[in-house]
């Protein structure tokens, strides 16, 4: 980061918002107006409009002694959009709200918001508002993100049938691995600052905790094979957690097969080397924001060419229980040991 140092004071809020939102050039016909008046406006000409709202804050979601503020403002707007298109839906528009105290410069509001630009202009969203306040302590973001979807074409958890086939796009456990890497490293420096983060050429898994991506690409390929997932949500808090979610909404169990778990190399060898079990990693490690998301049987021929998707298990009658089976042929009851927002 550039030596000068801009205080936010100086400025002022409008100031503040003026000099974030300056270049901002809408690309969506639907976003009618944008930021700099009371509300924005936006029509999706008989498109149903779908939302969603997540928070983030210093200390629970984000560390910022090792996630740089590009990469916390590009997944800030990432995590967002995998939300809407778990709904089979395409984000055109997002609000974002930050809280900040005096510690942060303009300079670092314009590096999180050059991320945040990056993200709309890779997925094709609108920045059309959002509200800044002063915060005693730590940084707080909260991004809205705003879809459009043909009507009745998006899908919900409750909707899985039995017999349907549970699959998952890309890879898992990757986030979760880097984030442990992240933190061992972060305990290094604490206790020696002098030592030089080592992190090990581990480029994928870091690269899965810091910069997601939101699977656009799985909404555009449902679109042109003409499928229509039975239901999907994003794997935000591990797979187990989030199969248990279907489930439980669709009133089923399920069976998961472990061999079927996609895993990347990059992240079993990383798995192995933290003397942790990949398929543990897969199953109960968060934000890897993937689309887990069931279909009718005899829509498998439609998805088998495509290798960004693993069909891992199936639903089953709800009083058959959700159970994972080992490569071992045993079979053990499905946890969601995953993330836990209000134990920490």
């Amino acid at each position: 980061m550039s030596e000068n140092r801009t205080e936010i004071a100086s400025l002022g809020e409008f100031g503040l918002i003026e000099q974030l939102t300056k270049n901002i050039e809408l690309q969506n016909a639907s976003s009618i107006l944008g930021v700099g008046d009371d509300a924005a406006v936006i029509d999706h000409f008989g498109k149903q409009t779908v939302i969603t709202t997540d928070l983030l804050l210093e200390g629970i979601h984000f560390d910022l002694m090792y996630t740089p503020l590009k990469h916390l403002g590009y997944k800030s707007v990432v995590v967002n959009l995998s939300d809407i298109y778990a709904m089979n839906a395409e984000p055109t528009q997002i609000t974002l709200s930050i809280g900040i105290s005096n510690r942060f410069s303009v300079e670092a509001l314009n590096e999180f918001y050059e991320g945040v630009y990056a993200a709309c202009e890779k997925y094709g969203v609108d920045l059309i508002g959002g509200d800044t306040s002063a915060s005693q302590k730590g940084f707080v973001i909260s991004v809205t993100a705003i879809g459009e979807v043909a009507p009745d074409k998006f899908v919900k958890r409750s909707t899985a049938q039995k017999g349907d086939l549970i699959c998952v796009s890309g890879n898992l456990g990757g986030a979760f691995l880097g984030l442990t890497l992240m933190e061992r490293e972060k305990r290094i420096y604490l206790e020696n600052p002098q030592l030089q983060p080592d992190l090990e050429n581990e480029s994928y898994i870091v690269g899965r905790l810091l910069k997601p991506e939101a699977r656009k690409d799985m909404i555009a390929f449902f679109a042109e094979n003409e499928i229509v997932p039975t239901s999907m949500m994003d794997i935000s808090d591990g797979l187990s957690s989030e199969v248990l979610h279907l489930c439980k909404q669709s009133g089923l169990g399920c069976r998961i097969y472990e061999e079927k778990l996609p895993v990347a190399d990059e992240a079993r060898k990383a798995a192995f080397k933290f003397g942790l079990d990949p398929t543990v990693c897969a199953l109960n490690g968060g934000e890897d924001y993937e689309l887990i998301f069931t279909l009718k049987q005899e829509d498998y021929d439609r998805i088998t060419l495509n290798e960004e998707i693993s069909v891992v298990g199936y639903m089953t009658d709800a009083h058959e229980g959700s159970k994972l089976l080992s490569r071992g042929g045993n079979s053990f009851d499905l946890t969601a040991q995953g993330w836990q927002a209000f134990h920490v």
